[in-house]
C-alpha cells in the first residue's frame, strides 16, 4: 500500500505520516524546496518535492501511489496578501484533485475543517448538517476553506472522485512547530503570558486522535461524506485553567469583553501592515471569538469507529513537548 501525503511537514501530516508507517503503508510526501523537514527527517519515506500552485509538479509526485491524504492548508488569520490562502487553499486543493484523478489515485482523504462548518445559536454542540453558507464565513482562511471544501464535495457527486472529508476541530499535541494559532496560545498560557481570557470555546482534540481518524476515513469512510473529528468542548477558561494547573501558574482571572479586544485588533493589524510580522490579535480572531467553537464526533464514532482521549492529555502532550524544545 502507497499512501501519499501533503501537509506532512507539518502538525497534523506529521503526527499522520507517523501513523501510516506504523501500519506498513509505503509513504510519499510533497515539500516545497524551502520547506523546513524537521518534523520528518527521522522518517522513512519518499520526498518529492513540488507546489500546490504547480499542477504539473503534482501529477509528477503521484504517480504510483493508491491513496492521497490531502491534508497541506494555509491556516492563517492574517497575511499581508489575502490571495495568497486562496490560491493555496482553493486553487491547490483543486489541482491535487485533478493530479489525483490523472495519476489514478484509488481513495482521497481531504482534510477540511470544522471552520467551514455550521454553529448552533443556542451554544449546543454542531454537526455535519448543522445549516451554513459562504456568507457565514468570517475572514479569509473560513471562506477559503469553504470553497475548497465544496470543489471537493462537487468531485465526490459527480462520480469523478473516490473522496472522504475529514473536519478536525482544534488539534493539540507535540511537533507544533510554527506554531498554529491555537498551539501559541497554549504556549504563552505556559510561559505565563496571558493573564486575562475571553469568553469563547474549542473542542480540543490530541493530534494523534485526529490522524487516527484519517486512517479510518479511508478504511470506512462514505464517498462525499465528512466527518468531524474532534473531542472535548471547553471554554477558554477552561483550557486556561488546564495550562494553569499542569504548569503550577496561577489560572487567569480577567475576563476582557470583546468590545474592548476589537478595537486593539484594529491596531495591531494597522501596525503589522507596516512591519510585516503578525499581529497579536486579529481582527477575524477577536470576530471568530464571540462565538464558542463547538462540535460533536458522534457521526465518526458510529460509522468510522472513531475515539478520542481526554482534552487534558492533549493538552499535557503539548505542553510536554514545548519543554522539551526548551520554550517553557
Amino acid at each position: 500500500m502507497k499512501a501519499f501525503v501533503t501537509g506532512a511537514t507539518g502538525f497534523v501530516g506529521s503526527s499522520l505520516v507517523r501513523l501510516l508507517l506504523k501500519e506498513g503503508f509505503q509513504v510519499g510526501i510533497l515539500a516545497r524546496k524551502n520547506s523546513s523537514l524537521v518534523n520528518v527527517e527521522d522518517l522513512d519515506l519518499s520526498l518529492h518535492y513540488g507546489d500546490l500552485r504547480d499542477l504539473k509538479s503534482l501529477e509528477k509526485a503521484l504517480a504510483g501511489y493508491d491513496y492521497l491524504f490531502h491534508v497541506a492548508a494555509d491556516y492563517r488569520l492574517w497575511v499581508p496578501r489575502p490571495e495568497e490562502i486562496y490560491e493555496n487553499n482553493v486553487q491547490g486543493t483543486k489541482n491535487i484533485m485533478d493530479a489525483a484523478i490523472r495519476t489514478g489515485i484509488r481513495r482521497v482523504v481531504y482534510t477540511s475543517s470544522v471552520a467551514t462548518l455550521g454553529l448552533k445559536k443556542d451554544g449546543t454542540p454542531a454537526d455535519e448538517d448543522t445549516p451554513v453558507s459562504l456568507k457565514d464565513m468570517i475572514g479569509h482562511y473560513k471562506r477559503s476553506k469553504f470553497m475548497a471544501e465544496k470543489a471537493v464535495r462537487n468531485l465526490a457527486e459527480s462520480g469523478k472522485l473516490d473522496v472522504v472529508i475529514v473536519n478536525p476541530s482544534t488539534p493539540v499535541g507535540p511537533r507544533d512547530i510554527k506554531p498554529t494559532p491555537t498551539g501559541r496560545m497554549i504556549l504563552e498560557a505556559a510561559q505565563g503570558k496571558m493573564p486575562a481570557y475571553v469568553d469563547t470555546g474549542l473542542n480540543i482534540v490530541h493530534v494523534d486522535d485526529v490522524s487516527m481518524g484519517h486512517l479510518l476515513a479511508l478504511q470506512k469512510g462514505q464517498t462525499g461524506r465528512r466527518y468531524i473529528l474532534g473531542a472535548e468542548n471547553m471554554t477558554l477558561k477552561e483550557i486556561l485553567d488546564t495550562i494553569a494547573s499542569l504548569t503550577n501558574r496561577p489560572p487567569p482571572r480577567i475576563r476582557l469583553p470583546h468590545n474592548l479586544i476589537l478595537p486593539m485588533a484594529f491596531v495591531f493589524e494597522a501596525i503589522s501592515r507596516i512591519t510585516g510580522k503578525e499581529p497579536l490579535a486579529t481582527v477575524d480572531g477577536v470576530k471568530l471569538a464571540r462565538k464558542r467553537m463547538f462540535f460533536t464526533s458522534k457521526r465518526a464514532e458510529r460509522e468510522l469507529g472513531y475515539t478520542h482521549r481526554p482534552a487534558r492529555m492533549a493538552i499535557a502532550d503539548a505542553i510536554k513537548w514545548y519543554r522539551e524544545q526548551g520554550l517553557i
